[in-house]
């Protein structure tokens, strides 16, 4: 078989690929994005080893631990490759479904498993000097929304980004996030959280919307997100990273913190005051508990600190 119908029947396959991962998978166009990339990559090395094959659908585990050890050399994050693996274990996994492979190379090959890190998180007294550190100017009133919801509902920035004002029910408390593989859940908002918010809607939005020649109108129309940049016009996941960059950046904070931080922060808290594990994997939108579980170790942890530090015997 030639090089150009090896490649033929690569881009046919990961066609059908994709098409599975957004009919029956649901997956998000990011995932979509990063598997179709990683697969490539991967048939990139294939065909440098000079194979004149079906480059994939001969993939050995000697020609799997060989990428492994490419990348290695590369010194690529652990991460990066555990999540390359995984994409194409997913992909091989699929032809086997589709009766393209009798056995998924991949199953003979055994990856290192990523160290887990205790995620990142500020102390009561740090989140409330971050979300209080926004003025009371119009983008003023936007930060501190921001920031407010990010520590009351732990979404994920993106999910903040993609909030639209019909989502959101203040007699309830209650807004509905799109998360990952745009699957819904109901997140909670409080007090503190609700009052702000209603402070910008009828204040700052409104203001920033009623620009002339902003980007208030989408289509002729109003659009409908929550949160507007300084034009009036949606505000990005990227921007959000921006605004809690410049306030955490203001504050100087010795440990590294990320706007991801706020969400392992909303985590943190909620077990550190008896919350259960079932309840925050539920407002988290994780999939699997044991990720949720992450955070009874950050606890533990502190639990150990404190022990250490007050016990005259420790």
């Amino acid at each position: 078989m030639s090089k150009n119908k090896d490649l033929d029947q690569i881009d046919q396959l990961l066609e059908k690929f994709i098409l599975y991962l957004k009919i029956e998978k649901n997956a998000s166009q990011h995932t979509i994005h990063n598997y179709q990339r990683d697969i490539l990559q991967f048939a990139e090395f294939v065909s440098r080893q000079g194979a004149d094959e079906a480059l994939l659908i001969k993939t050995t585990p000697i020609l799997i631990r060989s990428y492994l050890a490419f990348l290695k050399s590369e010194q690529y994050a652990k991460a990066t490759i555990m999540r390359r693996i995984a994409a194409l274990r997913s992909f091989f996994r699929f032809l086997c479904r589709e009766n393209i492979l009798s056995e998924n190379a991949f199953d003979a090959v055994r990856t290192p498993k990523l160290e887990k890190k205790l995620p990142v998180f500020l102390d009561t007294n740090e989140i409330n000097e971050l979300i209080a550190l926004p003025d009371n100017s119009p983008l003023g009133l936007r930060d501190r929304a921001v920031l407010e919801m990010l520590y009351a509902t732990g979404a994920r920035v993106s999910e903040i980004a993609g909030i639209n004002l019909p989502d959101i029910d203040f007699a309830g408390r209650t807004i509905i996030v799109s998360g990952k593989g745009a699957k819904e859940r109901i997140v909670l908002i409080g007090r503190s959280a609700t009052q702000i918010l209603e402070r910008y809607l009828f204040s700052s939005r409104r203001k920033l919307c009623a620009q002339p020649g902003g980007y208030g109108r989408q289509n002729g129309k109003v659009h409908q997100r929550l949160f507007v940049n300084n034009r009036g016009g949606p505000l990005t996941d990227r921007s959000i990273r921006r605004i809690v960059e410049k306030y955490v950046e203001a504050l100087a904070f010795k440990k590294n913190v990320s706007p991801h931080s706020i969400r392992h922060t909303f985590a943190t808290h909620l077990l550190d005051n008896g919350a259960d594990l079932r309840s925050v994997q539920e407002l988290l939108g994780h999939v699997n508990l044991s990720t949720t579980q992450l955070y009874t170790h950050v606890s533990t942890e502190r639990l150990k600190a404190s022990y250490k530090k007050s016990h005259p015997r420790a």
